[in-house]
């Protein structure tokens, strides 16, 4: 974010000697409280003028609850001028069929994002959101409608959907995001890419951050006007809700997930190429150890150890590489569009 231009204040809501795809970590999670007092520092410091609010990973129900407050708090401080401030909120919550946070986190996700502007939910996070079981194009747009209608939520982008899609390769991926109307109907796009065959570290976390700028600058470009032209600009309007006139693939969201998606995949292609060279010469260097070890005679304890740092080179080869490709990320080139549904 900082590298495309945005003046960042974090709020860190674990404080992890690593995370967790290691297998193995020290360090604490932030408490409610400890939050809350962070807040209200940057507060009493005249330093919570912010327009956005990105908020992700949250452990547990009173740290988020608290993190929901203080949006809650930006939101009441922007009510007289509309679209000065947005919640961009990723409901990290588990993928997969499996949970990574605490139970009862669910329900208070499903409370915050009401508040929320745009959310950035998986497959499986959209399925605990909506209450919907997505197996198909049909039930994918009945989770998306009911997140817009019961729950009102302006934008939302389902971020990794694994259902199959007419005239695509069954390898493909896509990301499927929708806009609603004013009577909260769906506007509904996907982006079908092609999948790439490696296991990586911290997409959620790109993604979410590269949807942040993105989506303003995609705001900021179109200034489109409401009401044919007579209402305010896009970026002065609640929620940056485009008019009901504006075409799905005409989206600023839609705009703005081709772009993310563009930087994403030529990140991910570099990042795998170097795993890859990185895993085998680690491996090289393993066979080697091995061979070396007691005559040939196996040793637990050494072969033990040997296993364990190849499984942190192959974590640390997933790491994204975002330093080593900032053209990626601020001029990256767009070739997969958004369709409709």
């Amino acid at each position: 974010m900082q590298s495309l231009g945005c003046d960042v204040a974090a709020l860190n809501t674990v404080h992890f000697s690593n995370h967790t795809g290691y297998g193995q970590w020290t360090g604490t999670k932030v408490s409610a409280q400890e939050i809350t007092d962070l807040y209200r520092g940057l507060k009493l410091s005249y330093l919570d003028d912010f327009d956005m609010m990105l908020s992700g990973y949250v452990p547990g129900a009173p740290a988020l609850e608290a993190v929901g407050q203080i949006a809650e708090d930006l939101k009441r401080h922007a009510i007289a001028r509309p679209g000065s401030f947005f919640w961009v909120l990723d409901p990290v919550m588990g993928d997969n069929g499996n949970l990574y946070v605490a139970q009862e986190v669910v329900p208070v996700y499903r409370g915050l994002i009401r508040h929320a502007d745009l959310i950035l939910p998986n497959q499986f996070e959209a399925e605990l959101l909506s209450e919907v079981k997505i197996q198909d194009v049909a039930s994918l747009q009945g989770a998306i409608q009911v997140i817009h209608e019961r729950y009102g939520v302006p934008h939302i982008v389902i971020t990794s959907v694994s259902i199959p899609h007419d005239g695509h390769p069954a390898s493909s991926l896509s990301v499927v995001g929708s806009t609603m109307t004013s009577d909260r109907r769906a506007r509904a796009f996907k982006i079908v890419f092609p999948a790439i065959d490696c296991y990586f570290s911290g997409t959620g976390d790109m993604f979410a951050a590269l949807m942040v700028v993105r989506m303003r600058e995609a705001v900021w470009k179109n200034q489109q006007r409401q009401h044919g032209g007579g209402g305010a600009p896009l970026s002065e309007t609640e929620a940056w809700i485009s008019d009901d006139s504006v075409d799905a693939l005409d989206l600023p969201l839609a705009k703005a997930t081709e772009k993310v998606l563009a930087s994403m995949h030529e990140v991910l292609t570099k990042t795998c190429q170097a795993m890859q060279a990185q895993v085998s010469k680690a491996r090289a260097v393993a066979a080697v150890a091995e061979q070396e070890t007691s005559n040939g005679v196996a040793d637990e304890d050494v072969e033990s150890k040997e296993n364990k740092k190849l499984r942190s080179i192959k974590s640390r080869a997933a790491e994204l590489r975002l330093v080593r490709h900032l053209d990626s990320l601020r001029h990256p080139k767009v070739e997969f569009r958004a369709e409709r549904m």
